[in-house]
């Protein structure tokens, strides 16, 4: 900034009218910069730094793990923990929230595979006919 000194009364008009100039402009600027929806998206994007320790921000998970965000506590505190105080249901919430950040697409649908595969195995096993015994073959009796 400027130190500017003020020595008279026409010193002081003048720094009040260049401080007034400075404010419209900074105001336009503003504007500007606010102008449009994916700039204010942008903004409060920067509100989330990555991790330089290779976690993640919130806005950097897939679409799975932002709505389990907000699915896992509410379900869980509607079904298992419905008649819990504030206390625990505020647990259930910091725990859950937590959680969510390994629940993704790609995890979910490893899990999806892991059970379709065991219940295909099961199923195949269950309907295979066991093989018919071979039958005793007479003619070669001594």
């Amino acid at each position: 900034m400027m130190d500017i000194t003020v020595r008279t009364i026409s010193d002081l008009h003048s720094e009040i009218i260049r401080l007034e100039k400075l404010k419209q402009q900074q105001e336009i600027d503003l504007k500007q910069r606010f102008s449009s929806p994916s700039s204010i998206f942008s903004i409060v994007k920067s509100f989330f730094p990555r991790s330089n320790k290779g976690g993640s921000s919130i806005l950097d998970q897939d679409f799975l793990g932002l709505i389990s965000r907000v699915a896992l506590p509410f379900t869980l505190n509607r079904t298992l923990f419905k008649g819990s105080g504030f206390l625990v249901k505020t647990l259930v919430g910091l725990v859950s929230q937590k959680a969510s950040t390994y629940i993704s697409e790609d995890s979910v649908t490893g899990v999806w595979d892991k059970a379709k595969g065991l219940i295909t195995g099961l199923l195949s096993k269950k309907n295979k006919k066991p093989a018919p015994a071979p039958e005793p073959d007479f003619s070669k009796a001594s």
